[in-house]
């Protein structure tokens, strides 16, 4: 991690170094050109002078009076005054042009740091999310390979806890497969009813949507969108408001039309989020219980990040507001078809 940190403190003062010689190089090109055009339009100017002063002789005719030599001194004088300021100014610029540069660089390398810092994060996630079903699997199926009087009991129940890891891992691979889809694909919109999409997500869930009420407006007009990543996003919301929630409570889905809008809510009662923990729960796998062993229970942390991601790739709003021990409600709004 230092290493990267010293590779972009390096690379923003490399950035900044290139903004400063760019900036310098065009305020020096400038001088020349100033100072070359302001030597000429004083030779110029005195000529003039000397043109007007030759039309009388009286001052030309004094004794010790050369006009060449006097002219010659004021040009040398305002060279110097002009050599004078362009140094100052430019000694200013460098200064400006350094403390800019590196603004500049750290906005164009931020982005670019802060992905790479999330990325490596994620990494590190996902690789602590994998290896520790597989440590499952492999203490289990050590310790039953070791028990010289272990029973085809014994071997079956074994083969039950890993079927269930393997599942645990075939959920995670698939969520983290459709989150890099969603990164990197381009989704396919049509216009389609949003309360049908609402039933289809309520039937996926089997036996637990009979926990979920829907109430809508009697007009709910069409959206633009993708039909399939909606029903996803639905399940998702669903899905989490189920399994944070008391075994008979209902879970509650509210549909209105707002203006230029669709809102869909979810809400549940039930154990509810602390206030700390609202910024954190669209990070991926991040879970407010702090504990990764209960995955069972509270999954990976990847199903509100993947609710996120969908809602802003239609141009929404996913909001959440809660009251620890009282109730959760999710909030989607997502843009009317044009």
């Amino acid at each position: 991690m230092q290493n990267v940190q010293n590779m972009f403190r390096s690379a923003t003062l490399k950035l900044t170094t290139w903004y400063m010689l760019g900036v310098m190089l065009l305020s020096v090109t400038f001088s020349v050109i100033v100072y070359n055009f302001a030597s000429g339009e004083l030779y110029a100017r005195f000529e003039v002078i000397e043109t007007r002063l030759s039309q009388s002789t009286t001052l030309l005719e004094q004794d010790g009076f050369d006009f060449q030599i006097v002219r010659d001194r004021q040009v040398t004088e305002a060279k110097h005054n002009i050599v004078t300021m362009l140094i100052y100014a430019n000694v200013a610029l460098l200064g400006i042009s350094s403390v800019a540069g590196y603004v500049w660089a750290r906005r164009t390398l931020g982005p670019i740091e802060a992905a790479h810092d999330a990325q490596a994060r994620f990494t590190s996630d996902a690789s602590h999310e994998l290896r520790t079903p597989l440590t499952v699997m492999k203490t289990e199926i050590e310790v039953a390979l070791s028990d010289p009087h272990a029973k085809k009991s014994d071997y079956k129940q074994v083969m039950h806890s890993t079927l269930e890891e393997v599942d645990r891992l075939s959920s995670l691979s698939n969520t983290l497969l459709k989150l890099a889809k969603l990164e990197h694909s381009t989704l396919e919109w049509r216009t389609f009813n949003i309360t049908e999409t609402l039933d289809v997500a309520i039937r996926s869930l089997g036996e637990r949507g009979d926990r979920v009420d829907i109430s809508a407006v009697k007009k709910i007009p069409d959206i633009e969108a993708n039909p399939a990543s909606i029903t996803e996003l639905a399940v998702v919301l669903l899905d989490n408001a189920l399994k944070y929630s008391p075994p008979k409570s209902r879970v509650t889905v509210s549909l209105k039309r707002r203006v230029r809008a669709v809102e869909i809510s979810v809400t549940n009662t039930g154990r509810g989020i602390e206030a700390e923990q609202l910024p954190n729960i669209f990070t991926r796998f991040y879970r407010g219980d702090s504990s990764r062993t209960q995955q069972a229970e509270f999954g990976y942390g990847l199903g509100l990040p993947l609710a996120k991601k969908i809602v802003e790739l239609h141009h929404g709003e996913l909001t959440v507001t809660s009251q620890p021990g009282i109730f959760t409600k999710f909030t989607v709004r997502l843009p009317l078809s044009q």
